[in-house]
């Protein structure tokens, strides 16, 4: 059963990241937003999945790896629940709409990125546990290791003032950026999707 749950959030996982890369090139937003809810749920399975492994000297890490997946999925499910619902359906302007909006690159935009910072540290620390029998296990490894680098830019660029002018989320820069991410982390969860079908073997 832990296997297969690992399995299924990491196919879910791929197949939201897909639909999110997708839904970004037609610029549909709401698209982009709903599939973020269940990426983040998806993202918890696959990690603790992956933590269940853990031998005795790793543990922790595995811990804290779960522990920094709840923490962003909180972040991620506010954030795209909230655009799913209040800014959809409400017509939001002045303060409200500049704190709520994504595209107002506002305080839920900090908070997007928030988490999104805590999920590359979250990958960083189940990477330590990984035990690379493989080439494809030794590849996940090195991707979720490196993945975690993420964690820097997605939290200290927000604090150095330099979206607080900024007049929307709609710049090429930025959807370049998040195809770019879209690319580097598809892998991870076909990857981990592999891993756990060899495991069931």
């Amino acid at each position: 059963m832990n296997r297969k749950i690992g399995m299924i959030g990491s196919l879910i996982n791929a197949i939201t990241v897909l639909a999110f890369a997708f839904c970004m090139l037609i610029k549909f937003n709401f698209g982009s937003y709903f599939v973020c809810i269940f990426l983040s749920l998806s993202f918890i399975c696959m990690i603790a999945a992956l933590a269940d492994e853990c031998t005795e000297d790793n543990r922790v890490a595995g811990k804290v790896a779960m522990i920094l997946a709840a923490v962003y999925a909180t972040f991620i499910m506010a954030v795209y629940y909230t655009q799913c619902t209040t800014v959809q359906n409400e017509i939001l302007t002045g303060d409200a709409g500049r704190i709520l909006k994504m595209s107002s690159l506002g305080l839920f935009f900090n908070f997007d990125l928030l988490g999104y910072g805590i999920m590359a540290l979250s990958t960083f620390f189940i990477g330590l546990t990984v035990n690379a029998k493989n080439k494809k296990d030794r590849a996940l490894k090195i991707l979720l290791l490196v993945h975690g680098i993420f964690f820097l830019s997605c939290t200290f660029m927000p604090m150095t003032g330099m979206f607080a002018h900024h007049e929307g989320s709609s710049s090429t820069d930025g959807y370049i950026a998040l195809e770019i991410w879209c690319l580097y982390f598809l892998p991870i969860s076909i990857l981990s999707w592999m891993h756990f079908k060899d495991a069931q073997k």
